[in-house]
């Protein structure tokens, strides 16, 4: 059992990528409401004003749906490209639950497989420990 968790996803998620994502996906309309949403996000911070100009911004009720069409490419893309491969493969937002079948150093190959996919998207991994792995709060046995 092994987890793999996305470095600060919504600080990540490139907004040129996934537009271009989105593309085939929604019509013009649609895609310039998306583009005006995600590359006009501004904030404050000691006074001083400041526009995000890249990623998806923090506590936009968009961000969660925009990183998660973008991951569901990139996993796709990535497992496609594998040439080993999980047993099973199971996200939640930047979080994964996999199983893997093979020796534990295709397990290290598969991670820099993983963080080869995009340079700012990069997992960390963490192996089951004493039967164990702990994945969104839970504690999973085998």
């Amino acid at each position: 059992m092994v987890s793999f968790d996305v470095v600060s996803l919504f600080m990540k998620v490139p907004i040129k990528d996934t537009m271009d994502l989105l593309g085939g996906n929604f019509t013009k309309d649609v895609l310039r409401l998306f583009h005006n949403v995600l590359t006009t996000s501004y904030f404050s911070f000691d006074g001083q004003f400041y526009e995000q100009t890249y990623s998806v911004a923090m506590g936009s009720p968009l961000s969660p749906v925009i990183a998660n069409f973008y991951m569901k490419d990139s996993e796709e893309r990535a497992l496609d490209l594998a040439p080993h491969k999980p047993l099973c493969w199971f996200r939640y937002v930047d979080d994964t639950f996999v199983i893997w079948p093979h020796r534990p150093d295709k397990l290290r190959d598969f991670l820099n497989h993983l963080n080869s996919i995009h340079q700012s998207i990069q997992f960390t991994m963490e192996t089951k420990s004493e039967g164990h792995l702990p994945f969104l709060g839970i504690d999973i046995y085998r």
